[in-house]
């Protein structure tokens, strides 16, 4: 393993997002600490990023005071908040002005399973599919880590510095892993069918998270 660097994440996400599988995000929140290996992950472009314009991004239509990390410096982690819940983390990908971010879906839990277990309310001893779906799916790796929206949208996980009593660390794998790919989950439309397979997971992890179709994505995939 070695820490992502500037130059890692300089790729536009569909480029970068592979990359990050079997990686992991290391996390110091509060005094507790966290791993997490990375084993699934979606790549999303913002407003005139790449050949292809993204419908599914929170950056289609420009930069705001919401989406404005995914403009900034690569290596950053843009922290939003879904359905009002749920903290989500991405990775910030691409030259600084060009929007971009990769959402981190799904992850294991290697180290500080039990605080990440707390951050989840769920129960000590960790059962097998406790443990399994500590961060399965992007609420969860949120909740796992320990990373807050607003609190820590911005978080620069290349340097590791300090950021509202955190800090974040990005380590990349070297290891090969079989990867497999697909439309991204529950995303809305043309933009969570197989015109964007901008998903991306380790065959066979168990951690992965499972698919489902977004809003009217089903429909628009077999009138394709």
């Amino acid at each position: 393993m070695r820490r992502a660097t500037r130059d890692d994440l300089r790729p536009l996400p569909l480029d970068a997002a592979p990359r990050l599988l079997g990686g992991e995000l290391r996390t110091a929140v509060d005094g507790d600490a966290v791993r997490l290996r990375i084993t699934e992950v979606e790549a999303y472009h913002g407003q005139g990023t790449g050949p292809v314009s993204d419908p599914g991004s929170h950056a289609r239509m420009g930069r705001t005071a919401r989406n404005a990390t995914m403009w900034g410096e690569p290596g950053h982690l843009y922290v939003y908040l879904s359905h009002g819940i749920h903290s989500c983390i991405n990775v910030v990908c691409g030259p600084e002005g060009v929007a971009g971010g990769v959402l981190l879906r799904a992850g294991e839990v290697i180290d500080g399973a039990d605080a990440a277990a707390r951050r989840r309310g769920a129960a000590l001893p960790l059962t097998a599919v406790a443990r399994r779906d500590l961060a399965r799916g992007p609420g969860r790796f949120g909740q796992a880590c320990g990373l807050r929206h607003p609190r820590h949208d911005g978080i620069d996980a290349v340097t590791g510095a300090e950021w509202h009593d955190a800090t974040a660390e990005l380590w990349l794998s070297d290891d090969p892993v079989e990867m497999a790919s697909g439309p991204r989950v529950g995303v809305a439309g043309i933009a969570g069918t197989d015109a964007f397979p901008w998903r991306f997971w380790i065959a066979g992890d168990p951690t992965v998270s499972p698919f489902r179709w977004g809003r009217g994505a089903q429909a628009a995939q077999f009138t394709r």
